[in-house]
């Protein structure tokens, strides 16, 4: 049995409106989409105009720059519209849905036969590949490229977040072919980390070819990056991999059934909810099937994602490419009467601002409110608190914000992601958008390096 790796720096949020465990029914979406900007560094090459009919797997774009890297459609349909933003860029290809799904057939063998270049081919085709992502910069792996090892976090720490052993028990056949393909993409090893506190399921408990790790502690204890800068941390010039266990299980199905698969599983979650559950639907889905009918009255923020790090999406929206969480919360559009002088039982507080900081198991209905206005960096040291790993935060984020990539490198860029820095975000006294300084700063040394 491997050790414990301990997490003892970070923050967990204990909010109401988590998943009940059972899959509910939802209606067939009458739209999906592809969203470019789903996929970090992607400059999409369209291959569709509205009008055209598509199959799931008929390929929608390619990426301008790596034309080998392909994204095909979620479902059967008509291309609907095409939607713009400024200078034209693409932000979604949107699908009317056909009653019925017809599936494009990929020749596909048993992955102990294959080559790595064969396995990479029939993932590039089928459009699986951009599931595999890369560290440093969090982009759509380079199949060119060969890791130095390949990460797999089978659970998650965030705020609501889905329970990955729930949703992938009966999957143990399509985990483990899954596991049996990506061991071609790489000499070095596949690490596999879950949570110590809990016996894993059969489906992580009997996979082969994996090196397990366990961890616990609060989030971000389940972000791939903290797990990779406790087992083997990136330096400058090296290439990890990672993956989610359910992407695993689609590429298992792939070459099980020689067709994609095109559905996935999304947890529903937050106050805003009146019954939370997780639903079965199709990648890309509209978010009026999943919520409608289900949402509390009042003003209500939905995002594609978790509360830390999502996107935020009206209520004809896409569900993100990676994503297995739609999250509601109440929108914070009123103004407390000095709010800060209030014993405040019922509010939550990193701070311990207020009493409630007494009900240390409480769960708590948090709004958007930013509860105060930007201002220049207080030197609290707070940062350090909830990031668990070896680096000075907030001396990279003003190296990143004078684009000194000197200091940077030396700071550890190439081991950080936006979602790290997540948490550092919420109890920011500055009210700083740490995230998108974390992202430019990936951004600007990708470019200066490719």
């Amino acid at each position: 049995m491997s050790d414990v790796i301990k997490i003892k720096r970070g923050l967990d949020i204990k909010l109401k409106g988590k998943a009940e465990k059972i899959y509910k029914r939802s209606d067939r979406p009458s739209f999906c989409a592809v969203k470019p900007v789903d996929f970090n560094g992607l400059t999409p090459k369209l291959t569709v105009k509205p009008g055209d009919e598509v199959k799931v797997g008929s390929l929608i774009f390619y990426d301008k720059y790596h034309p080998e890297i392909k994204f095909n459609s979620p479902v059967s349909g008509v291309i609907s519209e095409i939607h713009r933003g400024e200078r034209r860029k693409i932000l979604e290809v949107v699908i009317k849905t056909a009653d019925k799904d017809e599936f494009v057939n990929f020749s596909v063998k048993d992955p102990s036969l294959l080559s790595r270049n064969e396995v990479i081919e029939i993932l590039l085709t089928s459009g699986l590949w951009p599931v595999i992502r890369q560290r440093p910069y969090s982009i759509i792996a380079r199949p060119a490229d060969k890791p130095k090892a390949i990460f797999i976090s089978g659970f998650n720490t965030a705020p609501l977040a889905p329970d990955i052993d729930f949703i992938i028990k009966d999957s143990e056949d399509e985990f483990r072919v899954g596991t049996d393909v990506i061991t071609h993409l790489t000499d070095g090893p596949i690490h596999l980390s879950l949570e110590s506190d809990y016996p894993a399921c059969k489906t992580f408990a009997n996979a082969r070819n994996l090196v397990i790790h366990k961890f616990k502690g609060p989030h971000p204890a389940g972000n791939v990056g903290i797990q990779i800068s406790h087992i083997d941390p990136i330096n400058k010039g090296e290439v990890v991999w990672y993956i989610n266990p359910l992407d695993i299980v689609k590429i298992g199905k792939l070459f099980i059934n020689g067709i994609p698969d095109n559905t996935t599983v999304l947890a529903l979650t937050g106050s805003g909810v009146i019954n939370p559950a997780y639903y079965k639907t199709i990648t890309g889905a509209n978010v009026t099937s999943l919520i409608q009918g289900n949402i509390k009255e009042g003003h209500n923020r939905i995002i594609s994602g978790d509360v830390l790090t999502g996107t935020k999406l009206d209520k004809k929206g896409f569900t993100g490419f990676y994503d297995r969480q739609l999250t509601v919360i109440p929108e914070g559009k009123h103004f407390e009467f000095i709010g800060w002088a209030k014993p405040g039982f019922g509010k939550y507080s990193f701070y311990r601002a207020f009493w409630s900081w007494l009900r240390p198991g409480a769960e708590y209905t948090i709004d958007t409110n930013l509860k105060g206005g930007k201002r220049a960096f207080v030197l609290t040291g707070n940062y350090e608190s909830v990031i668990p790993m070896d680096i000075y935060p907030l001396q990279l984020l003003k190296a990143i914000m004078v684009e000194d990539i000197d200091n940077m490198e030396r700071l550890g860029i190439y081991e950080v992601d936006p979602e790290d820095f997540a948490l550092a975000e919420f109890i920011c006294p500055s009210k700083t958008e740490i995230q998108s300084i974390i992202k430019k700063g990936l951004d600007l040394i990708r470019k200066e390096t490719e």
